[in-house]
C-alpha cells in the first residue's frame, strides 16, 4: 500500500520544522512539489533548502510538475465553482502523481506551509482522490507552525485575551463585517485589505508578510494610523516580489466604560 505523508513545515522559517516533520521527511522516498511558476519560484527553492538541510542526499527524489491555474478574478457566486475546478484539477494531477511517481510500497509527501489543517487544500484534495478510486493509498498528517501563531509570536501578543473568544476568517468574510461578539480576529487570504473598511473603530491591527522569511514585514498599531502604511508597503512589496503572503490580528480596544 502506497503512503502519503502531508507535512506542515511552518511559515517560512526553516527553523519552525518540528522534530516531527524532520522525522517524517527522512521517511520519504518521494516529495511531490508543485511549481507555481518563476514568479514564486523562492517557494520551491525554500521547500529545496529544506530538503538539503534535513534529509541525507541520495536517499529521496523529487517529483516537481506545474500547478494548475485557479481563476483569481472570479467572485460573488462564481468564486465557489471557481474554487471546485481548481481543485479538482489538482486532485486530477495528485492522483497521476501518486500512481505514476511513488512505488506501491513506498512513501510520499506534500510539503505544506503553515499547518495542513488551516487554511490548506491538500487534505481535501486527497480525500477526493481517494474517493475517485483510481488509485490507493493510507496517508497521515504533521502538524506544523501555522502563520497565525508565527504572526502572534513575531508581534510578542497573544492570539487570544483572558476567557475570551478568537475567530479565524477571511478577508471576504471580513468585508461583509465584523463577527458578532468577537473582539479578536485573525484575517487570513484578504487580497483586498478589507481591513481598511474599519479605519474609523477603535481596533488595532497586527499585521505581517512573509512571516519567517529574509523578507519578512511587521507592522502594528491602531487601523487609523497603521492602516496606510500597511497598504503602502504590501503594495511595495507585491510589485517587488510578484506575490505575496500575509496575515493579521484585529484586536478590538476595550470601551473605558467596560
Amino acid at each position: 500500500m502506497r503512503k502519503i505523508q502531508v507535512i506542515g513545515i511552518g511559515a517560512g522559517d526553516p527553523d519552525q520544522l518540528t522534530l516531527q516533520a524532520v522525522k517524517a521527511l527522512r521517511r520519504t522516498d518521494a516529495f511531490f512539489v508543485l511549481d507555481k511558476g518563476e514568479t514564486k519560484s523562492d517557494l520551491t527553492q525554500l521547500r529545496r533548502d529544506m530538503l538539503d538541510a534535513h534529509v541525507p542526499p541520495g536517499t529521496y527524489r523529487v517529483a516537481e510538475v506545474s500547478d494548475p491555474e485557479r481563476d483569481r478574478k472570479a467572485g460573488g457566486a462564481a468564486y465557489s465553482p471557481a474554487v471546485g475546478d481548481w481543485r479538482t484539477a489538482r486532485a486530477a494531477l495528485y492522483a497521476r502523481l501518486i500512481a505514476d511517481e511513488l512505488g506501491e510500497d513506498e512513501t510520499g509527501a506534500f510539503l505544506v506551509w503553515g499547518d495542513p489543517a488551516l487554511y490548506d487544500s491538500t487534505l481535501g484534495i486527497l480525500e477526493e482522490v481517494l474517493a475517485g478510486g483510481s488509485v490507493d493509498f493510507t496517508y497521515d498528517v504533521v502538524p506544523g507552525i501555522s502563520s497565525v501563531s508565527a504572526l502572534v509570536a513575531r508581534h510578542r501578543t497573544g492570539l487570544n485575551r483572558v476567557a475570551r473568544p478568537v475567530q479565524i476568517t477571511t478577508g471576504r468574510r471580513l468585508a461583509e463585517g465584523l463577527p458578532e461578539g468577537v473582539d479578536d480576529v485573525v484575517v487570513m487570504l484578504d487580497a483586498h485589505q478589507a481591513f481598511t473598511r474599519y479605519a474609523d473603530q477603535d481596533i488595532d491591527i497586527y499585521w505581517g508578510a512573509y512571516i519567517g522569511t529574509p523578507d519578512e514585514i511587521l507592522v502594528a498599531g491602531p487601523i487609523a494610523e497603521a492602516g496606510p502604511e500597511i497598504v503602502r508597503v504590501r503594495a511595495e512589496a507585491r510589485e517587488r516580489k510578484g506575490w505575496i503572503m500575509d496575515t493579521y490580528l484585529l484586536r478590538r480596544r476595550p470601551s473605558d466604560d467596560a
